[in-house]
């Protein structure tokens, strides 16, 4: 591997794009410390540092910070995600849409084009959302978070927050053109990436005092690295389905008669399904923010809901986990069609051996898809409970696992196969070893 990444840099291209894409990412980075003018910074810490596990957090967590200093990156590319989201789930029930996503290229700029239409209006009404939000706010002291309320606030904060997401986009779009890797994904990746300092100082801060003993920072650091390493297995892992294509004749050629797969992953939904369980569950909490803490002394049952639907408490891990493996299953019916798959595999003469070609073969490959979902289901759910039990039990002083561990993970792989891809082309040794992950055939 390190004689692969001492060729990154014999390839003029790759080179060029890799410095590209850091290029972009340290401006990125710059802009989430530019504060949204007229706000009280400390008010505002003191509002987050209450605010924990709750929408806010997981806006935060997207944004790598922002949201919780109020720069003008505060929404992050959220917006654009739900954008893209929203369209996706658009395409199933709008035929217009569906024909566009299988006109190819044409289709697909046309798409993300109304992605980008999408994600200014919500970025405007989440802009507006958060001015009129900020205002009725007030710090742990009861200081105002905002200067100057008024109109001239809101109309500045939704200009504000609008314009830094649609930079964002663009730098996102830019990474991945003229750069390496997917650049959304890449800024996301960017923003979490950039807490781990402060985790580890954090660490290192609690051994000093001696609130953790050596052994205790040894055995983390093993379960981390088994379940980094267990992540990648399951992210790479297949379920490859024989396909058999049948000889043709046209003129003087023979054309088909080989002999393909069809690759089923085992976690197709990828981090979809906890980012909807996690905005759901954390919705009361969000409420509970805004409600009038005289009103929740006065009821304790309402402190009592709360701490049973607070992050880590046996409820919320049960809940959490159902939620996840139902949006498992709803995304992955919302993006593969096992009935579109078995057309265009019988459109060009395809069967599975055993199988008969059509509706049969739909059956099979929805039976076989509803299996393995399960299991990568399961699998999601413990990565996402993980955080919590090594807080909780473990006492680990800082957040590890859930959402955040499944995209830095699955970014950092794409993007080094993105590397290999380029290096591979030149006829340079890949970073990674031959004898891949195979998945189980039939």
């Amino acid at each position: 591997m390190i004689s692969g990444a001492q060729n990154i840099f014999k390839i003029p291209e790759l080179k060029r794009r890799i410095l590209f894409s850091f290029l972009f990412l340290a401006i990125y980075r710059v802009g989430v410390h530019i504060p949204t003018p007229g706000i009280n910074g400390d008010a505002l810490a003191s509002f987050f540092a209450q605010a924990r596990g709750t929408l806010f957090s997981l806006i935060d967590m997207f944004s790598g910070g922002a949201l919780e200093r109020l720069s003008v990156f505060a929404l992050g590319i959220m917006p654009y995600i739900s954008a893209s989201i929203i369209l996706q789930l658009l395409t199933v029930v709008i035929p217009y849409l569906d024909r566009l996503s299988k006109e190819g290229e044409l289709g697909r700029k046309k798409i993300v084009q109304y992605t980008r239409y999408g994600t200014v209006v919500l970025s405007m009404i989440q802009g507006f959302g958060i001015a009129v939000g900020l205002e009725n706010m007030r710090g742990a002291a009861g200081e105002m978070i905002v200067l100057v309320p008024g109109w001239s606030f809101r109309i500045m904060t939704v200009i504000t927050l609008t314009a830094g997401t649609a930079f964002i986009m663009w730098l996102g779009e830019q990474i991945t053109e003229r750069g390496i890797g997917n650049g959304i994904s890449l800024i996301i990746f960017a923003g979490i990436v950039a807490r781990m300092p402060n985790a580890i100082a954090s660490t290192f801060e609690l051994l000093r005092v001696g609130q953790m003993n050596i052994l205790s920072v040894l055995l983390i650091i093993v379960v981390m690295i088994l379940v980094v390493a267990a992540i990648i297995f399951m992210e790479t892992g297949q379920r490859r389905l024989p396909v058999q294509y049948a000889k043709r004749v046209v003129g003087r050629k023979i054309y088909g008669g080989q002999s393909t797969h069809l690759p089923l992953k085992l976690n197709t939904s990828g981090v979809i399904p906890p980012i909807f369980a996690s905005s759901i569950l954390m919705f009361p909490l969000t409420i509970a923010n805004f409600l009038p803490k005289p009103l929740v002394d006065e009821h304790p049952w309402i402190q009592s809901v709360l701490e049973s639907l607070g992050p880590g408490a046996l409820l919320y891990n049960l809940l959490y986990v159902g939620f996840i493996i139902f949006f498992c299953y709803f995304y992955t019916a919302v993006t593969f069609n096992p009935n579109d798959v078995a057309d265009n595999m019988k459109k060009f003469g395809g069967y599975i051996p055993g199988i008969r070609p059509g509706q049969k073969t739909a059956e099979y490959i929805d039976k076989v898809l509803t299996r393995i979902t399960l299991g990568g289901a399961l699998y999601v759910s413990a990565v996402c409970v993980l955080p919590s039990i090594l807080i909780r039990r473990f006492n680990v002083p800082f957040y590890f696992g859930g959402t955040a561990l499944l995209i830095v993970v699955g970014v950092a792989l794409d993007t080094v196969q993105q590397i290999e891809a380029h290096m591979l082309t030149r006829h340079y040794e890949g970073l990674m070893k031959k004898g891949r992950l195979k998945g189980r055939r039939g």
